[in-house]
């Protein structure tokens, strides 16, 4: 295998000096791609299994309640098999009681801040059933969930899965339904700011909108309808970046804007223009070369929703992450992943807001996800692998086609890292290996140890003493 010494940099310079071959980087890659198998974060092997998932569950219990996970009453669904066909027919009952507690969840422990907006995210399931897809470009076995999201951080207030039954009485279409079912002003209040994308931005929609008191803002199709039709004072094919048209219809302000292609803006709470800006690259006179970078105006309407669609994007991001590894069967299972992200993540963010409502530092992602995965092992009534009369017996997680041999890691007892205090501020005490500030102890040793990604003292420490 070649030995790539020096990597080299964009110019052609040497830049980093490689002393390990190459074959040192395929192997971390491989390595990595064994975990994109469930079954190998159980494999028993000195070293390439993961000793805390076998630590808490079997990886064969933890198959059957991923199979066997069931969400609603089976004598209710005994009964609601029989009205299948009839207008009774309860499609969602199978996910009714937790979809509900969730739902109810998200309300009552945040309110959204001014700005909003709504989305859709797909669902995908392995499993067929009578909750049809939505778009023509949408896979058969992907389902649509609409979501009511605050656009400062991301919280999603208020969600349900589309079911195409329940909108086909209506003559407004899919993009006027679920809008007008989340946006409740009795339970939402008045006042808000409803940032849309073009699929549900339409003149008739805002304007029932702002009888609600509620207004919105979003990209619309020229050819939408209620869309002015006017050619007077039109925008030119060859217009300069930065030229701007706009009009009014009553409430509504619609803006025409050049840039590398014409977008067109509606809005019930914005000025045409506002002496807002934006640096582009506009050609010359001659048309030979481009100039570099100037300000050019830019619609107020476009500034704020590119602001506010964007802080919304990354919540859009943080589910679906474990259906890469296992993938449920059943579409049912399918919403409840799902809904667990969306709990999860409404959580990390209003651990954000209470520690700064209180000045403290708050949480990253990944320390908050930790320390919850802890907390729910500590909680939870069911026994661990280790203290089960069964878990002698327990079968182990098949691992690659040439089983490893080496023996598992010795471990007498189930040792479990847990922070002293909620207080990400507080000052810890000594580690015993390092000797430096520490908030994490084992309950088990009693021992106080640095358990950071930097400093791993805690794993260190119990490989020394063999336990």
């Amino acid at each position: 295998m070649p030995d790539n010494r020096y990597a080299m940099g964009p110019d052609g310079s040497e830049r980093v000096r490689i002393v390990h071959s190459t074959g040192h980087f395929y192997g971390t890659i491989q390595v990595l791609f064994e975990f994109l198998v469930l079954a190998n974060y159980w494999r028993e092997s000195e070293y390439f299994g993961l000793c805390f998932p076998q630590e808490i569950m079997s990886y064969q219990r933890f198959l059957s309640i991923s199979n066997a996970l069931y969400l609603s009453d089976s004598k209710q669904d005994e009964q609601n098999k029989k009205r299948k066909g009839t207008p009774e027919d309860e499609r969602l009952s199978k996910i009714q009681p937790l979809y509900q507690v969730i739902r109810e969840a998200c309300k009552t422990y945040y309110h959204p801040f001014q700005n909003i907006t709504i989305d859709e995210r797909m669902m995908t399931s392995q499993a067929r059933t009578g909750l049809r897809k939505c778009t023509i470009n949408e896979s058969n076995n992907e389902y649509k969930l609409f979501a009511l999201s605050d656009c400062t951080n991301g919280y999603t207030w208020d969600f349900f899965v589309y079911e195409e039954r329940s909108h086909a009485s209506h003559s407004q279409g899919l993009s006027y339904e679920p809008l007008m079912a989340l946006v409740d002003e009795n339970l939402l209040g008045t006042g808000y700011k409803l940032f849309v994308n073009q699929f549900y931005t339409s003149p008739t929609l805002f304007r029932e909108l702002l009888q609600k008191k509620i207004r919105a803002c979003g990209p619309v199709q020229a050819d939408k309808k209620g869309f002015p039709r006017t050619i007077v004072n039109s925008m030119a094919r060859n217009a300069a970046r930065g030229t701007m048209r706009w009009i009014r219809d009553k409430e509504l302000l619609f803006v025409r804007w050049k840039d590398a292609q014409e977008i067109q803006m509606c809005s019930t709470f914005h000025k045409a223009h506002e002496g807002d800006t934006v640096k582009r690259k506009v050609k010359r006179g001659d048309r030979s070369r481009t100039s570099p970078f100037v300000d050019i105006p830019i619609p107020a309407a476009l500034v704020d929703y590119d602001r506010n669609m964007e802080a919304v994007d990354p919540s859009n991001c943080v589910t679906e992450h474990f259906r890469l590894i296992h993938k449920p069967q059943k579409w049912y299972q399918t919403v409840f992943y799902h809904v667990f992200d969306i709990a999860v993540e409404n959580a990390f963010i209003l651990q954000k807001l209470t520690a700064k409502a209180k000045n403290r530092r708050a949480l990253t992602h990944r320390t908050f996800l930790e320390m919850l995965i802890l907390k729910l092992i500590e909680e939870s009534p069911e026994p661990s692998a280790h203290s089960s009369p069964t878990s002698a017996a327990r079968t182990p997680a098949p691992s690659s086609p040439a089983p490893s041999s080496d023996p598992p890691s010795p471990s007498a007892s189930f040792h479990k890292p847990k922070h002293i205090t909620q207080d990400s501020t507080t000052i810890g005490r000594k580690c015993e290996l390092c000797h430096q500030e520490t908030t994490v102890v084992c309950v088990t040793c009693d021992v106080m140890l640095c358990f950071q990604p930097q400093r791993d003292c805690y794993n260190d420490w119990h490989e020394k003493q063999r336990v």
